[in-house]
């Protein structure tokens, strides 16, 4: 039977949503391995609506669910429909989404929140024992909602974002982006991404890395 791997979503590209070739990159490695992605998404407006040209905030609204269902193709679920029972694994791609969307770390730093059914699943998964795999900026999420079990995490090595963590409760890891960071106390893989970059095949080299780790700490 295929393992089934969550896939947590946070809208359409990088400056206000899911960074895009993250999410398509771990999509890509765990159909490689055998395994089935869950997409998910909460059901919200997003924060703000970036021109992905400009950079700068469009007087629009849009909805993360639906957005994100543009990398999904359309097969998406509603995060609040998503519990543990339902997932062998999960796995959250970056991008200013995941810092603004399912949290708003971005805003607040160290004193951030995190979106309550992203809490509540991250809690849920790591109860149960089963791995979750963070990228980029989503390890920041990782060190508030779990701040209880002191996770192990990596960004790469940006010290005001490192001692955030920190704040939070987490112990950060410096680490490259081709290698990974794993807590195995916890079952957390963290890889940093475009937090270092410089290129997708520099990012996908790690992200290959924890997808397959990931799935090899599945229960």
């Amino acid at each position: 039977m295929k393992k089934r791997v969550g896939v947590l979503l946070s809208g359409c590209g990088v400056f206000d949503g899911s960074e895009i070739h993250e999410a398509v990159l771990s999509l890509l490695m765990l159909d490689r391995a055998g395994a089935e992605s869950i997409c998910m998404a909460p059901d919200m407006d997003q924060f703000n609506v970036i021109n992905h040209i400009t950079k700068s905030v469009m007087d629009e609204k849009r909805n993360v669910l639906v957005e994100s269902a543009r990398i999904a193709r359309g097969k998406i679920k509603d995060l609040k429909n998503i519990n543990a029972s339902d997932l062998d694994a999960l796995i959250m791609p970056g991008g200013l989404g995941a810092a603004n969307n399912l949290s708003d770390f971005a805003a607040k730093g160290s004193e951030a929140s995190v979106h309550p059914e992203v809490a509540r699943l991250l809690q849920e998964m790591v109860s149960a024992g089963k791995p979750v795999g963070a990228i980029c900026i989503s390890p920041a999420i990782l060190a508030k909602a779990l701040s209880d079990k002191k996770p192990e995490v990596t960004i790469g090595n940006n010290p005001d974002t490192a001692s955030a963590i920190t704040a939070m409760g987490g112990e950060h890891v410096t680490c490259a982006v081709g290698k990974i960071c794993v807590d195995k106390k916890n079952k957390l893989v963290t890889t940093p991404a475009y937090m270092l970059g410089p290129g997708i095949k520099d990012v996908a080299a790690g992200i290959e890395k924890l997808v397959n780790q990931v799935l090899s700490m599945t229960p």
